[in-house]
């Protein structure tokens, strides 16, 4: 049976560590009893949430998150099936910003929205290779996700 795989980005709104904890903690239990799992992305500029599981569940999961109030401008950037789950082990895992990721200027100027859906997936790609608690070190703040850049 495929999967659903679903890609969104939003805009933060009153984004502080009080929030994304809050956010983290309710994705992993709601996430947890539907069968879902993914990754997020948590900035002060930029929410970028993949998730995959069955159809119905990821729908369901769309609507709770487009109707929450600690975001704004929802856009669904990839909706598609899938036969594999990338983040299989993670309710939700949470990356926080990584250098290699567009700069604040960069999702300003709307290059996020000039992306390509393998851009875009790449992201995910990458974080799901690294450890969990990959080391910030390891990160090269020279190298950004591989789409059109606003310079």
């Amino acid at each position: 049976m495929p999967l659903k795989q679903l890609v969104y980005a939003s805009r933060p709104f009153g984004f502080d560590d009080l929030a994304l904890r809050g956010i983290l903690a309710l994705a992993r239990r709601n996430n947890e009893r539907d069968g879902i799992t993914g990754a997020l992305v948590c900035r002060e500029d930029l929410y970028l949430q993949l998730l995959e599981g069955r159809h119905d569940r990821v729908e369901a999961a769309l609507k709770r998150i487009a109707v929450d109030d600690r975001h704004t401008d929802l856009k669904v950037l990839i909706s598609g099936d899938v036969t594999e789950r990338l983040f299989p082990g993670w309710a939700m895992r949470h990356d926080p910003a990584r250098s290699w990721m567009w700069s604040r200027a960069e999702i300003a100027a709307g290059s996020l929205d000039r992306c390509s859906r393998a851009s875009v997936l790449d992201v995910f790609h990458r974080i799901a290779a690294e450890p969990a608690e990959a080391d910030s070190a390891a990160d090269d703040p020279n190298e950004k996700a591989g789409c059109p850049h606003s310079d």
